[in-house]
């Protein structure tokens, strides 16, 4: 829960809503903003609520509502230091070529070109060197890529489902999240501007048929126009709701 914690401390960070403008990568930077632009970018969530009707019900949305404070502190789980290394660990196309780890990990997946790599990236930002490759090109990741965040976990890259995914990927992916003992918590992200796919609801049938931990994180909220957003996020937290049981209640969103 500590790993789930700090990693969703960070989701609703400016390391990822600011994943296009590398000046706001470090949370000093953005703490220096006027309060209306830092607010819209720390917690974009609070932008949709004045659309909602009053009787909607907005326990769930604020479950999780991180301080300026913790938010700064989570930022410095993907800090390096000598003591704290961060770096791409290997990467594998079986479950027989994946790596022997103790320590907890959580991974990443959702549909080809949902922004996976490139929130990675942002998540990276303040690790000078390491290398995550983002391509405008669906299925550009064709392998589990492991890197090491220090001692505290291991964050795991997916391939994409869905359109361009590749053939091998029930063989990869699928016994990965049903059998790996240490992954504490899946991300699995669904584009913003279109909503839940038919992909991405056999995903979630995956999730909860494995009964893993997972959380669903919104991708490119800054790219459709409000209503289709909220159309959208209202789906989103909607199914959450009423069809699933592993999945944690708040929908996070991110640029």
């Amino acid at each position: 829960m500590t790993t789930f914690m700090r990693t969703a401390s960070i989701l609703q960070g400016p390391l990822v809503v600011c994943r296009n403008c590398h000046s706001l990568a470090a949370f000093q930077e953005v703490s220096k903003l006027q309060e209306k632009k830092k607010n819209k970018l720390l917690f974009p969530i609070k932008d949709l609520e004045m659309y909602l009707s009053p009787d909607f019900h907005k326990t769930n949305s604020r479950l999780f509502d991180p301080s300026l404070d913790q938010i700064a502190k989570a930022e410095e789980i993907f800090r390096p230091s000598e003591k704290h290394m961060i770096d791409y660990f290997t990467s594998a196309i079986r479950m027989d070529h994946v790596p022997s780890l103790t320590q907890p990990e959580v991974c990443f997946i959702g549909r080809s070109n949902v922004g996976k790599s490139s929130l990675i990236k942002s998540l990276f930002s303040l690790v000078p060197g390491i290398e995550v490759r983002v391509s405008k090109t669906p299925g550009h990741t064709k392998k589990m890529n492991f890197f090491k965040v220090g001692k505290a976990f291991t964050l795991v890259d997916m391939p994409g489902y869905g359109y361009r995914a590749p053939q091998d990927f029930p063989d990869m992916v699928e016994p990965y999240l049903s059998t790996r003992n240490n992954l504490k918590r899946t991300f699995l992200l669904v584009d913003g501007s279109v909503g839940f796919q038919k992909a991405d609801l056999i995903a979630i049938e995956m999730c909860e048929e494995f009964g893993i931990p997972y959380v669903v994180v919104v991708t490119k909220i800054d790219r459709p126009p409000t209503g289709v957003l909220l159309t959208n996020f209202l789906q989103i937290s909607e199914l959450i709701e009423k069809n699933t049981q592993a999945c944690y209640p708040q929908p996070f969103l991110v640029r």
